[in-house]
C-alpha cells in the first residue's frame, strides 16, 4: 500500500504558490500550502499532519525566515527533507542552510523542484516499526 505524502510549502508569492501547489500535486504530492513562516513552524509543531518534508521561500515577509522553518523542522524531525527557494538567498544556503538540503533559485521551472524535494525524499531511511 502506497502512503501520501504531505509536503509543507511555504511561499508568500501567491502565484508562485499556487502553481508550485499545482505541480506538486500532480506529481502525487498532497500539499499544505502556508504564506508565512510563522505558520509554517505552527503547523510543524502542532504534530496534527505528518509533514514528509518541507519546501520553503526564505524571504517570508515579516516573521520567521525560511531559514528559521527549516531549522525548526530539523529539530522536531532531523531527516525531515528541506527544499529552499529563492531569488535573492541562494548565496547563503552554504552557511545559513540546514545540512543535506537543496536550493533551487528563482526563477525555476516547477520540475527542479520536484526533482529536489524526491530525491531528498528517497534518501530518507524507512520509518522504524
Amino acid at each position: 500500500m502506497e502512503t501520501e505524502v504531505l509536503l509543507l510549502l511555504a511561499e508568500d508569492e501567491p502565484l508562485i504558490g499556487i502553481t508550485l501547489r499545482e505541480d506538486l500535486e500532480e506529481a502525487g504530492y498532497r500539499i499544505y500550502h502556508v504564506s508565512t513562516g510563522g505558520e509554517a513552524i505552527a503547523v510543524l509543531e502542532s504534530g496534527d499532519v505528518k509533514i514528509s518534508g518541507v519546501i520553503t521561500d526564505i524571504r517570508l515577509g515579516s516573521g520567521p525566515d525560511g531559514w528559521s522553518v527549516a531549522r525548526r523542522a530539523r529539530e522536531i524531525d532531523p531527516a525531515i527533507p528541506i527544499v529552499y527557494i529563492s531569488g535573492d538567498s541562494a548565496h547563503e544556503h552554504r552557511a545559513c542552510g540546514v545540512p543535506d538540503s537543496a536550493m533551487v533559485q528563482k526563477p525555476f521551472a516547477p520540475v527542479q523542484i520536484i526533482s529536489a524535494i524526491s530525491t531528498l525524499l528517497n534518501a530518507v531511511p524507512p520509518a522504524q516499526g
